[in-house]
């Protein structure tokens, strides 16, 4: 049976050629769900033909125009480009390259879409998630305010390696000496800050070993070396108090010392010398990440 053979019809309803009425381009875009101005737009395209008028002048659209109308919106709400339209039409290999990169970037979208869903659940789950990079929130409960803030600024200038050393760092057991510096009162006397940075020393020392790249800003952020050791200053100063400061600066005094002796010692024997410690890329050098901070 023909299709449309079950609707019932308007009494008087005469099923002859040129007997309905068409549609109005406000008609038209009212049935295919879209806007006078999308019609109007896909003419001048030459996506959707221009139709006959009638003796008034006004435009007839008829049923070829609903389902061409019909058939650009589902390609359009499926994210194709206008421009890809006839293309994708046409079926060949140009097609199946457009839709191929449209697949890939709806794969792309839902990834990020699941990974918001996972970062919300960890938020929801624990607030102080939403003060730490994303892969550290599981780190949130075990830092912190200050290294919290400390950490989502250096998420804005250093690479994926050097954030997965620190996360790797500071994944490991937190000693006392950790929470002695974060509760370094500021007016804490000048004997307990030379005392905290020597004991601070070896530990640093250490983490330099076990993560060299985070030795050097330069080679560990992906902006421009002047901007990356603006915001390790600026970060530094906001979130430390002086006697903070201080005592990374004494850090960094004494691995320099120490440093200098030993490559003075090598040049004595003829050798370049390699230095033991470098700089900490969480440190009180502006090129390098300070070790109270990771």
């Amino acid at each position: 049976m023909p299709q449309g053979h079950g609707f019932e019809w308007l009494p008087g309803t005469r099923l002859e050629k040129g007997i309905l009425v068409a549609w109005s381009t406000r008609q038209l875009a009212e049935l295919a769900g879209t806007t006078t101005k999308a019609v109007r737009h896909y003419h001048e395209i030459g996506l959707l033909d221009e139709p006959e008028r009638a003796s008034n002048g006004y435009k007839r659209y008829g049923v070829s125009h609903l389902v061409r109308l019909l058939r650009i919106r589902r390609l359009t709400d499926l994210g194709v480009a206008l421009a890809d339209v006839p293309s994708v039409e046409s079926g060949d290999e140009k097609a199946r390259q457009v839709l191929r990169g449209l697949d890939a970037e709806l794969a792309a979208d839902i990834e990020r879409r699941q990974r918001m869903r996972r970062e919300l659940a960890a938020v929801m789950e624990n607030r102080a998630a939403l003060d730490m990079p994303q892969h550290f929130r599981t780190l949130a409960d075990d830092l912190p305010e200050t290294q919290r803030s400390l950490l989502m600024a250096y998420s804005s200038i250093l690479t994926p390696v050097a954030m997965a050393a620190l996360q790797e760092q500071l994944a490991g057991p937190r000693g006392d000496l950790d929470a002695e510096f974060a509760a370094l009162e500021e007016d804490a006397s000048d004997e307990v800050r030379q005392r905290l940075a020597e004991r601070m020393v070896p530990d640093v020392r250490q983490q330099h070993r076990d993560h060299p790249g985070l030795a050097d800003l330069a080679s560990s952020s992906h902006r421009e070396t002047a901007v990356a050791e603006s915001v390790v200053v600026h970060a530094l100063v906001e979130y430390y108090n002086r006697a903070h400061l201080d005592v990374l600066q004494r850090v960094h005094a004494i691995l320099s010392e120490d440093d200098t002796t030993e490559s003075e010692s090598n040049d004595a024997r003829g050798s370049a010398g390699v230095p033991v410690s470098g700089r900490g890329p969480l440190g009180p050098s502006p090129h390098s990440i300070p070790p109270g901070a990771a």
